[in-house]
């Protein structure tokens, strides 16, 4: 592990509990809030506990970051009342908040990638068309794991799962979620497989 790296990994883990504690401090919900943080919990120590034996590659690291902040900002203002959400509701036109969308995007996006590099390096698939289309379905596989999560909490929440759910009325939000996270999963395969590529093979030519 090169110093830059480690320096930048300890920058990033900094800026993660920053913004999980300004998330935590007084949200929404404190339910929602939970639930909706529950992957950075999970998430974390998971990549602690493998960082010595399997470092992700940076580009891995700071989306995964990213895709952290738009879980603890949904967490701390339930995602129907994100701001910025509000910001794109007005600018584009729209009947509805659409900030939920770009957590479902980064749904998509991220795990792809995470998907990518473990399969990749572990040698499990050698066809690249073969890969991208493994990569797809985990994708929709855990979008679809996360819709069954969400009607599990209706059925056990009732009302109050509301601000978990999010759907502002729409009686199409669950198809609607999994189709943005195949358009992230998509997007991250047409955008960012090469580079990638490139920090993949700088790993492991360690």
């Amino acid at each position: 592990m090169s110093t830059s790296s480690s320096r930048l990994h300890l920058l990033l883990t900094a800026a993660m509990f920053a913004v999980l504690v300004w998330s935590g401090l007084a949200p929404y919900d404190r339910a929602t809030w939970v639930m909706e943080v529950a992957p950075v919990f999970i998430a974390f120590p998971l990549m602690l506990a493998t960082y010595r034996r399997f470092p992700l590659t940076d580009l891995l690291y700071v989306l995964i970051l990213l895709h952290a902040v738009v879980l603890m900002v949904g967490g701390a203002y339930t995602y129907a009342r994100v701001p910025f959400g509000f910001d794109l509701q007005q600018w584009l036109g729209l009947g509805r908040n659409p900030y939920d969308k770009i957590g479902h995007f980064f749904q998509g996006f991220v795990p792809a990638l995470v998907a990518r590099e473990i399969l990749l390096r572990g040698r499990h698939i050698a066809g690249r068309k073969m890969l991208a289309f493994v990569v797809v379905c985990i994708v929709l596989a855990i979008s679809a794991t996360y819709e069954l999560i969400e009607w599990g909490a209706a059925v056990a929440m009732g009302q109050g799962a509301d601000e978990f759910l999010g759907t502002q009325g729409d009686p199409w939000d669950t198809q609607s979620d999994m189709f943005t996270a195949l358009i992230g999963s998509i997007a991250a395969l047409l955008l960012l497989a090469r580079w990638q590529d490139r920090q993949i093979a700088a790993i492991e030519s360690r």
